[in-house]
């Protein structure tokens, strides 16, 4: 009984590991570039224009990935696309290490995102089809391996930067080198698994027409976009925010970013047992409104409540992996159309977002009176209650969703 109990379970963990240590590459590669830019930027002698081109043309990449994903799972299967996925990763690492000219290098970065945005939609269609059982505990643990990597992948790409093998000193086109190579790792995992999913008929599949047509879809692509516009925003301006509002040190700053991550990364790994007991979308309504109610009172509460920012991270880090695993229920032989159309759907939303928030905040600003503190500090509440207000349209979107279903009997 054990010899064939093991025998079962195999396969099982093969999987978990592509998702597992996929989701700590995924992780690696969006959040190394935060010591890295500084260096790039002075090699290539990038202005801030060209910085932010680069930058922008890598999510339009990441955008299209997205968009072909789903239609390269159905033709090849989901192993394959991992395989790409990772491979194309490792090779991005590669070519930035051997790049010297600019051109060369863009190119190499759009590859790297062309790979995250693939493994975006890999390890969501993969987690769907494998989390069968407790969908909302095992999706929410799996999301939070990326929580992790993401708190460390900055501390380590600086040290990465600083190592010095004889004379050869890595800097940061050695640093991307070793941290991307990382995804050799899952591919080994991958290569030797099994992967379900892939013998379905193209004609017991979910139409993509009758997708669009549900309009619970189309409440999950609201729920997203505004809960992933809520939790990446942060990284963005919570240490502008703290340094400007409260006169905190860099180092302080980036201590409450950090924390908010640890967050982040606790509510996903040991809160997502929750959801399958209470419901997905109860769920999305009460951990949106937890972040929600955290943001507005540490935006408004004083230096004292600072501390909220953070606990907020424990409330908006549920919603991503929560939608996915409602998707997983709710669309079983439609799963991979259905990601891939909230996910492209979600990235362009976010990129709106993020130009909401600056714009709002130099609104308020002007109107307050530019160059006084007390207009800069009205002008950075008005730009942060932005993520508060994404924070707070989940829970309402959440609740009419929410009765829609149960005027139905299908809350899941």
């Amino acid at each position: 009984m054990g010899k064939r109990s093991a025998t079962w379970n195999k396969p099982y963990i093969l999987q978990l590991a592509v998702i597992f240590i996929g989701f700590i590459i995924f992780g690696f590669s969006e959040n190394i570039k935060g010591p890295a830019i500084p260096r790039i930027q002075f090699e290539f002698s990038l202005s801030e224009a060209q910085l932010g081109s680069l930058l922008s043309l890598n999510a339009l990449g990441y955008l299209i990935a997205c968009s072909f994903t789903a239609f390269l799972t159905r033709l090849w299967g989901i192993k394959r696309v991992m395989v790409i996925a990772f491979g194309s990763m490792a090779l991005s690492g590669i070519f930035i290490y051997l790049s010297q000219q600019y051109t060369m290098f863009s190119a190499s970065y759009f590859l790297m995102y062309i790979g995250n945005g693939m493994l975006e939609i890999g390890l969501a269609v993969l987690g769907a089809r494998i989390f069968v059982k407790n969908t909302g505990m095992m999706m929410n643990l799996s999301h939070g391996f990326y929580g992790l990597s993401s708190v460390v992948a900055p501390l380590a790409a600086a040290g990465l930067m600083k190592v010095q093998i004889g004379d050869y000193l890595l800097d940061w086109r050695g640093m991307y080198l070793v941290m991307l190579l990382l995804s050799i790792i899952p591919i080994m995992f991958a290569l030797i698994s099994r992967f379900p999913g892939d013998d379905i008929k193209q004609e017991d599949r979910l139409p993509f027409k009758t997708l669009l047509k549900d309009p619970v879809l189309w409440f999950l692509v609201f729920i997203l976009t505004f809960g992933v516009v809520s939790e990446l925003a942060v990284g963005g301006w919570l240490v502008n925010f703290l340094e400007k509002a409260y006169g905190w040190e860099t180092v302080s700053a980036s201590g409450m970013l950090s924390a908010f991550f640890l967050c982040f990364s606790f509510g996903r790994i040991f809160l997502g047992i929750i959801t399958d007991r209470i419901g997905y979308v109860l769920s999305l309504v009460i951990f949106s409104a937890i972040s929600a109610i955290c943001t507005f009172i540490a935006i408004f509460g004083g230096e004292s409540v600072a501390y909220l920012f953070a606990a907020s991270g424990i409330g908006i880090a549920m919603i991503y992996p929560t939608v996915m695993a409602f998707i997983a229920k709710r669309y079983p032989t439609g799963s991979d159309t259905a990601v891939t159309f909230t996910v492209t759907m979600m990235g362009v939303g976010s990129v709106i977002g993020n130009y909401v928030i600056g714009i709002v905040s130099e609104l308020v600003r002007h109107s307050s009176g530019m160059d006084s503190f007390e207009g800069l500090l009205r002008g950075l509440q008005a730009g942060y209650s932005v993520i508060g207000l994404c924070a707070a349209l989940c829970t309402i979107a959440g609740m009419v969703l929410l009765v829609y279903l149960s005027k139905r009997k299908e809350v899941i």
